[in-house]
C-alpha cells in the first residue's frame, strides 16, 4: 500500500506499469469518514490477455465500495487496471484478483466487483466477488450491465 501522505500518480505524469503486480495503487484520506456512502469505478473497456492464447480478452468492470479511512485515487487505478493489457490471465483470475487487491490494502467497509466478459470461445463468462454483505443502510444500486445479448 503507497504512503497516503503523497499520492505517486496525483499530478505527476506516470507511464503504463508493465504488470499489475508492477502497478501501484494510491489511497488518499476518505474526505467524508464517518459517512455511510457507495463509490462506483466502471471501466467499459477493460482488456487483458488470454493465457492460452495470447488473444486480447474484453470485460466492462464494475467496482463498487464503501469507503472506509482511504479511497482509491483514480488515476493510479486507471494505470493499475491498464496493466492488464498485457497480462495472460483467467476472467476469474483478473475479476478476483482485482477485486481482492483492492479489499485488502484499501480495506473499505464492503467491496464488490461485476466482471462482465465478452464471448470467449463462443460463451459470454462473467464473474462476481464481494467482500462480505453490505453494511446495513448502504445504497447499492444494480451494477447494470446487461447480460450479453450479442447483435440487436
Amino acid at each position: 500500500m503507497t504512503d497516503t501522505s503523497f499520492p505517486l500518480h496525483l499530478g505527476q505524469q506516470s507511464g503504463l506499469p508493465a504488470s499489475p503486480e508492477e502497478a501501484q495503487l494510491d489511497y488518499v484520506p476518505n474526505p467524508r469518514v464517518g459517512s455511510l456512502y457507495l463509490v462506483r469505478f466502471a471501466a467499459p473497456e477493460f482488456t487483458s490477455l488470454c493465457p492460452v492464447t495470447g488473444q486480447p480478452d474484453f470485460a466492462h468492470l464494475v467496482i463498487d465500495y464503501a469507503p472506509g479511512e482511504t479511497i482509491v485515487e483514480s488515476k493510479s487505478l486507471k494505470l493499475f487496471l491498464g496493466s492488464f493489457r498485457n497480462h495472460g490471465a483467467f476472467h476469474e483470475d483478473v475479476t478476483v484478483g482485482i477485486g481482492q487487491r483492492l479489499f485488502n490494502e484499501m480495506k473499505p467497509l464492503w467491496l464488490r466487483i461485476g466482471g462482465y466478459w465478452y464471448p470467449r470461445g463462443g460463451i459470454p463468462i462473467d464473474v462476481f466477488w464481494q467482500s462480505d454483505a453490505p453494511p446495513a443502510g448502504l445504497w447499492v444500486p444494480d451494477q447494470g450491465v446487461p447480460g450479453y445479448r450479442g447483435r440487436g
